[in-house]
This record gives C-alpha cells, sequence and structure tokens, in this order.
C-alpha cells in the first residue's frame, strides 16, 4: 500500500476526519502508518480544523504495535523500537497539543500503544462491541503509548497496575466507567463522532483551543514520561523473554 494511504485525511466543513488504513494488519502500528499520520495531523486542512476526528477502516481501531515488525527487525529490534515507539510518542503529543478539539471513534480492539491515542483525545467514543487489552505482560514487553506516563492520572495507580499485570480485556461499558470512555454506542461509531464534532465545532474555535491549552498544560513532564516509557520498552524487547514472546504469539495467531 502507498504510504499517503496508511492514513487519509477528508475535510467537512470545519471537521477533519483522519482514517488510519490499514485494515489488512487491524492497523497495527508500524514507522511508516505513525509518520503518516504525523504528517496529516500537521497539514493545513487538519491544523486549523475545529474538530479533528480520528477513527480506523475496518474491524479494529488498531492492536497497536505490529509482532511482525518486531520479527522481521528482530536482529535489530532495539533500534527498530527506539523509532517506532520515538514515533508513537510524538503522534501522542501532536494529539495533545493540537490547536483543535480531538475527537477518538473505536471499534473492535484497542491493543497497546494505540491506548495513546484515546489518552491524549478529549472525547472517546466506544462502539459497545469494542475492548482495550494491554497484553505487554502476554508477550513479554514494557508498556509504552501512555499506559504509565498518562493512564494513571484517569483511572488511578492501582487500576493502571491491576489492568496490566493481569491482562484484562476491559469492554466499553467497562471502560465507560473507569472514565476512559465517554460515550458507548450501540450503532455506527463514526456517525455519533460526526454528531458531537458538528456540535463542537458550531461554537468559537479560539475559545475551544484557549481552553484545550489551558486543560492540557504538563507538557514537558509527558514527554518525559513517554521518554521515560521508550527508554524501558526498548531495553525490554531486547530480553530473551521479550524475544520468545514474539515467537511465541505469533505461533498462536497462526493456529487460530
Amino acid at each position: 500500500m502507498d504510504t499517503e494511504q496508511l492514513v487519509t485525511l477528508r475535510r467537512q466543513g470545519k471537521i477533519a476526519i483522519v482514517s488510519l488504513n490499514r485494515p489488512d494488519r487491524h492497523n497495527a502500528l508500524v514507522p511508516a502508518l505513525l509518520s503518516r499520520l504525523l504528517e496529516v495531523l500537521e497539514h493545513n486542512d487538519c491544523h486549523n480544523a475545529a474538530v479533528v476526528i480520528l477513527r480506523a477502516e475496518g474491524r479494529s481501531f488498531s492492536t497497536g504495535g505490529d509482532l511482525a515488525g518486531f520479527q522481521e527487525h528482530r536482529d535489530t529490534i532495539g533500534t527498530y523500537s527506539q523509532i517506532l515507539v520515538g514515533k508513537l510518542n510524538q503522534v501522542i503529543l501532536a494529539l495533545y497539543t493540537h490547536p483543535a478539539f480531538i475527537i477518538c471513534a473505536v471499534q473492535g480492539q484497542v491493543t497497546g500503544g494505540a491506548l495513546g491515542f484515546l489518552l491524549a483525545s478529549d472525547r472517546v467514543i466506544m462502539h459497545r462491541d469494542a475492548s482495550i487489552t494491554p497484553f505487554y505482560s502476554v508477550v513479554g514487553f514494557s508498556p509504552d503509548g501512555g499506559w504509565t506516563a498518562m493512564l494513571p492520572d484517569i483511572v488511578g495507580r492501582q487500576q493502571s497496575m491491576n489492568w496490566l499485570a493481569a491482562n484484562t480485556s476491559n469492554d466499553a461499558n467497562a471502560c465507560l466507567a473507569l472514565g476512559l470512555v465517554h460515550q458507548v454506542v450501540e450503532d455506527d461509531c463514526d456517525s455519533s463522532a460526526l454528531h458531537w464534532a458538528e456540535k463542537v465545532a458550531g461554537h468559537e474555535t479560539g475559545s475551544i483551543t484557549r481552553t484545550r491549552r489551558l486543560l492540557n498544560t504538563g507538557i514537558e513532564n509527558l514527554r518525559e514520561r513517554l521518554e521515560t516509557e521508550r527508554e524501558n520498552f526498548v531495553s525490554q524487547v531486547q530480553t530473551r523473554q521479550a524475544l520468545e514472546g514474539i515467537d511465541s504469539f505469533l505461533r498462536r495467531k497462526e493456529h487460530v
């Protein structure tokens, strides 16, 4: 697939609709997709929008880092991980500091570092059949994507620790109860996201931008915490435990 097609951008009035478009791989994250997402978020049609809707094509919103990518770069997995998680952190920070109101429309699975997109947004709308699962303790990875840098600010340290350690799969209603999701829908997430986006876009953009800037403080602290996640991820992914975990997980997927 052409790199430009990995993430698409469509403008609808004052609303920018950004779509992850790697459905054959459940929108799993690779450096090319994250680079393209950064490019789209910085595009004028996105940067001067009142609202940005981040959505995804296919059955899943995103299953986080593509394990096939780690396997493919096994001999240089440390360098590959530095690049991958570094770009993921750049995207999270770009969403967090973006002038527009950010809405995530979530269907299917959200696993691993893809959670960071939700954490950096202002409103998360999730289909009732969707779920969020960390998978780090199963594969043997260290958390990235804001699981330790951002999630505890929303759900608390102990809730975060238990979620990660037990590898719990929380459905949409459980995520709503935790305060991580703001709306659960039974039908199309896109239409609900667009409805909310039109509501926000009808107000004064300058007020929304300044409010977001005032609320999203501590950017340097967040940058440092995300960098700490990256350092730990890179260190852990090179261990025998993690390498064996990748092999085991990919073997299980072959038999599903």
